[in-house]
């Protein structure tokens, strides 16, 4: 039978305990509310005053046994099934009815629903649809609170469903190798939605793959709320003093539907029955009269009172008010506010590489944030592929230049986890070909936090892109488009060492998460007298590198020096605007510059199809159209994955192509 416990026990031997008798129906409380709740949300969905619910009943005894196990300050990352955390964290009523409902005054101003939210005031961290990537995200909570030496402890949840995916894996080796204090707690609730465990996963028992990853793991009946109070007050006592990662699995059921609506039906009558023997609630109460702890006149004036708060909880809530539509509101709350404060460059320079440029910005910012941690593959001892991070080991420490495993997406999850606990992240995909392992968190996590909830993720993701190398389809991408179209995040392409420097600093500098690409063919082969120090550019702003009054040529990244080649070579007057930034892009520089020609091109090594070069030329055509005296051209690659023998790279490449697109635009 599907998740059966062990040989069955009298209640005596069940919840035999050395508890002082306060903290039993401590314990008892603590589940017993979750579960009124729940009673009541069921209610209220059937008359259409909720739109979903998930419902945990029959599992309180995991969420609520671990957050009173916790210290109020260490931080809970809970599933939907998790409500016992909320309550026990003492969020007032009203708050997470009004959560529920999509009332301004929710967590997330009604913009996302149920549990999909966090708050810093109560050290929660709230999930997202996709399971997984909020196991990284507490890899990167514990790694912060290891290096702030706080002996912290932090809990992750996810079900045995989730356990099927790679963030699972990775968060679990990152833990491992990384040593973090992370409670991993899966709920093994017997069906990931309708599929049941033997078609999720072979071993006998999650708590078995914890040998994998060498780790320590335990067993634990998630019905038994002493035994998950006890078991994890104990873990957590030693992981706060020894520092490493724990696997839980906490065999339970689900009792109720994936959500309401699903139903039960594919679960066998003999299975619901036997689980609903197994209720934590009302076991434990029968347990605590049978001893004598507490009186059914006591049960009651509890139940009674708890009634009493989620009434008037639900009466305040449905008196809050819905959000006032507002896209001004909407879109100023996609990035966290940051007013640039402009740094001017000393006098001072030397003349160095884009590469050396991108070096010492890095550099730069890690003397000015100390809580700024880096991670990638091989920038430890090795120096990274490029060699950026070659001394930051002997100048900063292992713990603040992590190598990593092989492992985008945990690592971007890790980064935004830094930035929950206050810190700072960049992280280094090898090649930017690569950000494809870790692209779910960079779009739903990274770029979506602070719409939903305020919390941002004061990371940057170092991208060092581009073809003309000769590398191949899988190390020559510039993938800026994939992420163009993802509001939340902000997209930095430099030309230039001066300018690689100041933004690279930039970005470190602002709170929200930066996609920073470094062209690779950019890096040793061009030079320019960079400025020694700190300072910085603002993201957002192009340069005007050329005026001109015969064509524009808008771009960006390599494309910079294909259009100022073409006008050397060409000799002609043109108007040349280096973007550097793509989100946001400078439509005032774009605009004038098509003012003052009438011609305009949009170039890019990117394919054009879906393009960042289409989303302007499409802008020129809508706002500039009466300045335009010939159709916006838009050049880009070839429509392939990138060729790696030199000859069929240089016909890739959309330069192959620049001067008859503006030899025909000027005849026009």
């Amino acid at each position: 039978m599907n998740g059966v416990l062990s040989s069955p026990k009298t209640l005596t031997d069940l919840f035999k305990n050395e508890l002082p008798d306060y903290k039993q129906i401590e314990l008892y409380k603590s589940m017993l509310l979750p579960r009124m709740i729940e009673e009541k949300m069921l209610i209220l969905l059937r008359q259409g005053k909720i739109s979903k619910w998930f419902s945990g009943i029959g599992q309180e005894a995991i969420s609520c046994g671990i957050t009173l196990a916790m210290q109020q300050d260490e931080y809970i990352l809970p599933m939907h099934r998790n409500l016992g955390v909320f309550t026990n964290r003492n969020i007032p009523l009203w708050k997470l009815f009004a959560q529920w409902q999509g009332k301004v005054e929710g967590f997330t101003k009604g913009r996302d629903r149920s549990f999909h939210f966090g708050t810093q005031e109560y050290h929660i961290v709230g999930m997202i649809s996709h399971l997984g990537p909020q196991l990284g995200v507490a890899d990167g909570i514990a790694l912060a609170q290891k290096l702030k030496n706080t002996s912290k402890a932090t809990a992750v949840f996810t079900g045995e469903g989730g356990t099927s995916e790679g963030d699972f894996h990775e968060a679990l080796n990152v833990a491992s190798v990384w040593q973090l204090p992370v409670l991993f707690c899966v709920e093994n609730n017997g069906y990931g939605l309708s599929t049941p465990t033997q078609e999720q996963y072979a071993c006998e028992h999650i708590a078995d793959r914890g040998l994998g990853y060498g780790i320590e793991s335990h067993i634990i009946d998630g019905n038994n709320i002493i035994e998950v109070y006890t078991t994890v007050s104990r873990i957590l006592d030693d992981i706060r003093e020894n520092p490493r990662p724990i696997l839980l699995e906490f065999k339970t059921f689900r009792r109720r539907g994936h959500e309401e609506a699903s139903g039960t039906k594919y679960v066998p009558e003999d299975l619901m029955a036997y689980w609903e023997q197994q209720d934590p609630v009302t076991r434990f109460e029968e347990f605590l009269l049978n001893q004598g702890l507490i009186t059914t006149d006591r049960v009651e004036e509890i139940k009674q009172q708890f009634k009493t708060d989620i009434n008037e909880g639900l009466d305040t809530a449905f008196a809050k008010a819905y959000p006032t539509p507002s896209t001004l509101q909407e879109i100023d709350d996609v990035y966290k506010p940051h007013v640039y404060k402009e740094i001017e460059p000393g006098k001072s320079t030397q003349n160095i590489r884009l590469v050396d440029a991108i070096k010492d910005g890095l550099y730069e910012g890690m003397k000015r944030y100390e809580d700024l941690v880096i991670m990638g593959q091989d920038i430890a001892d090795y120096g990274g592929v490029f060699k950026i991070t070659e001394g930051f080991l002997e100048e900063f420490g292992s713990g603040r230049v992590r190598n990593t495993p092989i492992c985008e997406s945990a690592i971007v999850e890790a980064g935004m986890g830094l930035s929950i606990a206050g810190m700072k992240a960049v992280v280094e995909m090898q090649f930017a070909d690569f950000v494809s392992s870790g692209f779910n968190p960079i779009v739903n996590y990274l770029a979506k936090s602070h719409y939903r909830w305020q919390q941002n993720a004061d990371v940057v993701v170092r991208m060092p892109c581009g073809a003309g190398v000769g590398a191949g389809p899988f190390h020559s991408q510039t993938n800026e488009s994939w992420f163009f179209t993802t509001p939340g995040l902000k997209i930095v392409y430099p030309a230039f060492p001066i300018d690689a420097k100041g933004l690279l600093i930039s970005a470190i500098e602002d709170p929200n998460p930066v996609m920073f690409f470094e062209h690779k063919a950019l890096y040793r082969s061009v030079y320019q007298d960079v400025p020694d120090g700190y300072y910085n550019l603002p993201i957002g702003k192009a340069a005007h590198l050329s005026q001109g009054q015969d064509i524009s040529i808008i771009t960006y990244g390599l494309g910079v020096h294909w259009a100022l080649d073409a006008k050397k070579e060409l000799d002609l007057d043109i108007d040349i605007i280096d973007l550097r930034s793509l989100a946001p892009i400078d439509y005032n520089a774009v605009e004038n510059s098509v003012k003052r020609t009438g011609k305009v091109i949009v170039l890019g090594e990117d394919s054009a199809v879906g393009s960042v070069m289409k989303d302007i030329a499409a802008h020129i055509a809508d706002v500039c159209f009466e300045y335009l005296d010939a159709p916006v051209k838009v050049v880009g690659s070839l429509n392939t994955p990138i060729p790696f023998e030199k000859g069929l790279e240089n016909q890739y490449l959309a330069n192959y192509k620049l001067d008859e697109v503006i030899k025909n635009l000027l005849e026009y």
